[in-house]
């Protein structure tokens, strides 16, 4: 398929079913918390927040697991259990405490398999590939976010609740571990390279990797959660019964532009794929903060879809830029640290934003976001280029 490795099509396909299920969730859930527990948006930064937040931390701590040679395959696997046993939970909480709770557990599933996962497919491809290859997988996790919420719509259409929507999101959960246990080739243990790994340090790291980490958590900062983007179409109008068809539109976009994103890196490099998405990111943010008021449709479904679009732009060509400059002993610390840092900055990011929007109203909480993300890009060039110098 696409002439890819055996290990990137499967763990494509298991992102594929994992984001099936995941995405029954993640688009209502806004609303669930808001309009069903009678949260403020606050209390939406805080879960979203404090759920990657924990996951970041654990995927550097996965990461190094599998560089000391814990077993790539168990430490995945493990990991989509924890998320695909917890999730379908939210169906029965009572109150945004609940949520939090296992929204928490969900998040600990993703920080235990990212890492991990990213390092195999990284070390099955070679690196002219690398952009193509995560950028397939981008775009089957993005295919599972279109059908994800599609299934919601159906099941709501045909008079379940949100409660109920998540309980059935259990089915496709099963199907990743399935798939898991039975197509996923266990990791061979190389004891050369456990010796070999030793504690890593921040100036250890190729100069290419410590900048993109840095720009990257600078726009995770400065991200507008996409939970928010449903509360802002939700303010222009879309009705609720809608929500789940624009979150599927946006994951289609995102599975549409990630392999041939991807295989731009590959073609004419990073740096410019990068810089490319992540400028058109602020535009769109600033697009975000001028469209609040109104009820257009199509303007929102435009701007809606196209910010999609620029955040899958980038999420290829960053995880191949990794793959290539960290050093095989160390690369499951590096994707670790990668995510670590974004999660991290997206902690204080949503409750930022959540914040801002509840005191001041969405356009300043857009506008905020796309200065920082455009003092992030500036850095990126700034730092990226520098330390490519001879």
């Amino acid at each position: 398929m696409l002439g890819l490795p055996r290990t990137v099509i499967v763990l494509g396909l298991v992102s594929l079913l994992n984001d099936t299920a995941s995405e029954m969730i993640a688009p209502l859930l806004p609303l669930f918390l808001t309009a069903t527990l009678g949260a403020g948006p606050a209390v939406v930064g805080l879960v979203e927040g404090l759920a990657e937040a924990t996951a970041s931390l654990l995927k550097l701590v996965s990461g190094r697991l599998a560089d000391r040679g814990w077993n790539h395959k168990r430490l995945v696997l493990g990991g989509y259990a924890v998320s695909n046993l917890a999730r379908p939970l939210i169906g029965t909480a009572l109150g945004w405490t609940w949520v939090l709770a296992l929204r928490f557990l969900d998040r600990v599933g993703k920080g235990i398999r990212t890492s991990p996962r990213d390092a195999l497919i990284a070390a099955s491809t070679l690196q002219g590939g690398r952009g193509k290859a995560f950028g397939f997988h981008r775009t089957l996790d993005n295919a599972g976010a279109m059908l994800g919420p599609l299934a919601a719509f159906g099941l709501l259409s045909q008079g379940f609740t949100m409660q109920q929507v998540f309980l059935w999101s259990l089915l496709p959960g099963l199907m990743v571990l399935t798939l898991l246990i039975w197509g996923l080739d266990d990791t061979p243990r190389n004891d050369n390279q456990i010796a070999a790994a030793s504690g890593l340090r921040w100036s250890m790291l190729d100069g290419r990797i410590r900048g993109l980490i840095m720009a990257a958590a600078g726009l995770a900062l400065a991200s507008a959660p996409e939970a928010f983007l449903v509360l802002w179409a939700n303010d222009r109008g879309l009705a609720i019964a809608w929500v789940p068809l624009i979150w599927a539109a946006a994951s289609a976009v995102k599975a549409a532009a990630s392999t041939p994103a991807g295989i731009l890196s590959d073609r004419f490099g990073r740096l410019p794929v990068l810089l490319a998405g992540w400028s058109l990111r602020i535009i769109l943010l600033l697009l975000l903060a001028g469209t609040v008021n109104g009820s257009n449709e199509i303007v929102t479904w435009l701007v809606f879809l196209a910010y999609a679009g620029a955040l899958a732009a980038t999420e290829g060509a960053e995880r191949a830029l990794i793959g290539d400059f960290a050093s095989a002993k160390q690369r499951g610390t590096a994707f670790g640290l990668y995510h670590m840092a974004t999660g991290l900055a997206a902690l204080p990011g949503a409750l930022m934003f959540g914040l801002v929007w509840q005191l001041t109203g969405a356009g300043a909480a857009f506008l905020i976001a796309a200065l920082i993300a455009c003092i992030s890009v500036l850095g990126l060039l700034w730092g990226v280029r520098a330390s490519a110098r001879p």
